[in-house]
């Protein structure tokens, strides 16, 4: 059996002429944290999105946990925990009254929101109004929301933003303890490559909805290598990466 937890074939999403993912076969292992890499607009948001079905593949396939969309929609999403795009609170509630909301649709036990909030911090600002909160603090909650009840799965599109550099050193220390602490699979899509570096058991580069690569960092190195490309960090290679593929594609930069 593989041990990889979701897997897409051939996953393709088009919007009238324009393919914003391209025939994407991914392999996310069990229990690792899966960086997914490339520049706006290449397509990660949009395959995160048909994960959580909020938008259908126009053609392809994916599974996750052996289950497949759409027949077994329901079941993959109960197994996941996301947070993609800006998250959305009510600003009238306190962050704890948030958090209450989304327990009691999960059917979580009560303990579940103070665990999620001292997870990410949060636990002093519990009572304080979601709209009193910095774009930093909301960016917790929200991760606060994907984390409670320590789904198997977790989507998280970009987490860092917002974050001042202590926030980010400690989101990224969270998402790297995760699947040790609570068996969990990360998928987490960051620009901050240095971050990922020290964050990703592998990772998936896309570009203009294809895939450019996917493996281990170390893999990454012998590929770059192979390819004549820098190898000295992540962020040189995936920069070059791209920009050999937008030059094959006869695009400047």
């Amino acid at each position: 059996m593989s041990d990889n937890i979701i897997e897409t074939t051939n996953l393709t999403k088009s919007y009238g002429d324009f393919t914003a993912v391209s025939h994407l076969n991914l392999h996310i292992r069990k229990g690792s944290v899966y960086g997914f890499l490339g520049p706006n607009g290449a397509g990660k948001s949009t395959t995160m999105k048909m994960f959580l079905g909020l938008t259908s593949p126009t053609e392809g396939s994916f599974h996750i946990e052996q289950r497949t969309y759409p027949r077994d929609r329901v079941a993959i999403l109960k197994d996941i925990g996301s947070f993609i795009e800006a998250p959305a609170f009510y600003g009238n509630l306190t962050g704890e009254e948030n958090l209450e909301i989304i327990r009691r649709i999960l059917d979580l036990p009560k303990s579940a929101v103070a665990d999620a909030l001292e997870l990410v911090g949060l636990s002093q600002h519990k009572n304080k109004l979601a709209k009193r909160y910095s774009l930093g603090m909301k960016q917790r909650l929200g991760l606060a929301g994907a984390l409670i009840g320590h789904p198997p799965i977790l989507i998280l599109d970009e987490p860092t933003n917002g974050l001042d550099p202590v926030g980010i050193h400690e989101i990224r220390t969270l998402v790297r303890s995760l699947p040790q602490k609570y068996d969990c699979t990360v998928l987490v899509s960051s620009h901050l490559l240095p971050e990922v570096e020290l964050m990703a058991d592998d990772i998936g580069i896309l570009n203009h909805g294809n895939l450019l690569f996917e493996g281990t960092l170390q893999e990454l190195e012998s590929h770059a290598e192979s390819q004549g490309l820098p190898t000295y960090n992540l962020e040189e290679t995936f920069l070059a990466m791209i920009d050999a593929d937008n030059q094959n594609r006869g695009e400047r930069g």
